[in-house]
């Protein structure tokens, strides 16, 4: 599915109990900073949601939980309870704790029916990509309610209810949910079987709830009294609501490689997420199987090797842009050769992110040449994941949450189950599918990424969070857009890191992305600067054009507060108090 440019609009419309409310947004301003907390999210619903905790006295993780809730509401095309995602958390000290870093996996796992040749003996074009065979087990649910449970302060029903009211009233549909929802009834015109493999009844359902029979209008308001329904099961009776009882079987049922079973024996995984160190910060970023947070600490690592050349540039310079793009080649060729669920397969994680490798790589930068692709790594590419969704979130205690989730493409698999209101992912077209095969994004896989039951695929998704020197939240930033979203992460990063940016300045600035393959540099359609893309050209490097490069939500330590920005590419305002 091809991803449009989005269209930032100024007003966002929640349909209260006694009829419109409107918020004026401006995205493209700077929010001042905020003493007593405050939440990034692409779309302002959400973020008054997480603010409405805060207002509470929730913490951050109740504010971030409730939030994606919302998200699931308001974003149905990038993430949702049928999706997945990961969390990076980190728990200010307080007598007589300790601070504490955690991460979260909740990503979609492949269901007890799928195996390396399932999708070969199948026979169905697009079957991992479309339709109930590309549905992996959602983990959105228990990852979430796992964090409130266990690192949250407020109950269930209080977290939901914004949720809830979302969707029982209705919310009116922005330019960015009619740009991807005209992308999908684009690819369904192209691919007139897609209605039978996702099943005519559930296929018409959803084309008339999400797609407004194929003519969605920017204000026309989406009711959701279905996920409204589920939602308060949720608040009632917790994860068992989702994953045990009626609900679990309607999604078994919809889904053939998938039993009750394998809902009923989904955990989210904890673990220590890993950590680097840049210009005397810390980075806290997500481990496997995320591929941004290794990525992201090998980019880093080899520009802080080369220092010198790195201080000698200006932000988005040529000097600039080349040294970032060495380093993104290098991490993404790793990224390709080596990553995978490393409890399926042995990653060399240690040794990607030694300081021997790290340094070794860096004395193979070449500040005034780029170098062939066999230089960095192999020839296969991992996967991408488009429809996708990050929040940040900072309370007045110095708590933090990034988090980022995803269906996979807009609007997952396009299959629903009507009853409960939930859209389903297609995650299984991250993995490996059929030997030979590219994927929907024209991107060849690695065979440490094949199918088994149980099995995460890899994703791009870096929710990540900074300290400073001090020991407190500096920065808290992540994206969506694929592979995307690690070039995006690591350039507003490092525009408040390097160049002091405000986090508005960090997410609107233009932007490059360079994946190693192929073996392009890709600036966005808003480089105004020809004379920096003449010159990587120059330099060696292939130089192309593309609409976006990733989509950030970022908060910055500020004033004695944050301040906070969402990225005006796809819209959303930061809500804080």
């Amino acid at each position: 599915m091809r991803r449009a440019a989005r269209v930032l609009i100024a007003c966002w419309y929640l349909i209260g109990a006694t009829g419109c409310a409107t918020f004026a947004v401006d995205s493209g301003a700077e929010s001042s900073p905020f003493s007593h907390g405050v939440l990034a999210a692409d779309h302002v619903i959400a973020s008054r949601a997480g603010l409405e905790m805060l207002e509470r006295g929730g913490n951050a993780v109740d504010a971030a939980v409730a939030a994606s809730f919302c998200l699931a509401v308001v974003r149905p095309y990038s993430c949702g309870l049928g999706g997945g995602g990961f969390m990076v958390v980190h728990l200010a000290a307080e007598e007589p704790m300790p601070a504490r870093n955690i991460a979260i996996t909740y990503r979609e796992t492949a269901p007890g029916g799928l195996h390396p040749e399932y999708y070969a003996q199948l026979g169905l074009p697009d079957a991992s990509r479309i339709g109930p065979h590309a549905v992996g087990v959602p983990g959105t649910v228990a990852g979430l309610l796992y964090a409130l449970e266990n690192f949250g302060t407020l109950d269930r029903a209080t977290v939901l209810r914004p949720a809830i009211r979302a969707a029982e009233k209705g919310f009116a549909i922005d330019a960015d949910y009619v740009a991807a929802a005209r992308e999908v009834l684009d690819d369904l015109a192209e691919n007139p079987g897609w209605p039978d493999l996702i099943g005519r009844e559930r296929f018409e359902w959803f084309h008339r709830r999400f797609l407004f029979n194929g003519e969605p209008k920017v204000g026309q308001v989406l009711h959701q009294p279905e996920l409204g329904r589920t939602l308060r099961l949720l608040a009632r009776d917790g994860e068992a609501a989702f994953y045990a009882g009626p609900l679990a079987h309607a999604i078994a049922d919809a889904c053939p490689a998938m039993t009750p079973g394998d809902l009923a024996h989904y955990e989210p995984r904890t673990s220590r997420p890993l950590t680097g160190a840049f210009r005397d910060r810390t980075i806290i970023a997500m481990p496997l199987p995320s591929s941004g947070g290794i990525a992201l600490l090998q980019s880093l690592g080899l520009l802080e090797r080369r220092r010198g050349d790195l201080d000698s540039t200006t932000s988005n310079s040529a000097g600039y842009v080349h040294l970032v793009v060495e380093a993104m080649k290098h991490a993404f060729a790793d990224r390709a050769q080596w990553l995978g669920d490393d409890r399926y397969v042995d990653v060399p994680v240690a040794t990607l992110l030694s300081d021997e490798y790290l340094s070794d790589l860096a004395s193979r930068i070449d500040p005034q040449r780029t170098q062939p692709p066999d230089r960095y790594g192999n020839s296969v590419q991992l996967p991408d994941d488009d429809g996708t969704s990050h929040l940040s979130a900072v309370d007045q205690w110095g708590n933090a949450v990034a988090c980022t989730e995803t269906i996979n493409l807009e609007f997952g698999s396009l299959t629903a189950i009507p009853e409960f209101g939930l859209l389903l992912n297609n995650e299984m077209d991250d993995f490996l599918t059929i030997p030979g095969q590219r994927n929907a994004f024209g991107l060849e896989q690695s065979e440490r990424n094949q199918p088994e039951p149980g099995k995460w695929p890899l994703s791009s998704m870096s929710p990540t969070i900074v300290l400073g020197p001090d020991g407190r939240v500096e920065v808290v930033v992540g994206g969506s857009g694929g592979p995307r979203i690690i070039s995006s992460s690591l350039q507003a990063m490092l525009s408040v890191l390097l160049f002091d940016a405000s986090a508005q300045e960090a997410v609107s600035a233009p932007r490059f992305h360079h994946q190693w393959m192929p073996n392009v540099v890709q600036f966005e359609d808003s480089w105004v600067d020809g004379a920096v893309i003449e010159a990587l050209g120059a330099l060696g490097h292939e130089v192309g054009r593309r609409e976006d490069v990733g989509v950030v939500q970022l908060i910055r330590r500020a004033g004695g507060g944050y301040s906070a920005a969402s990225d005006p590419r796809k819209g959303g305002a930061p809500a804080g108090r």
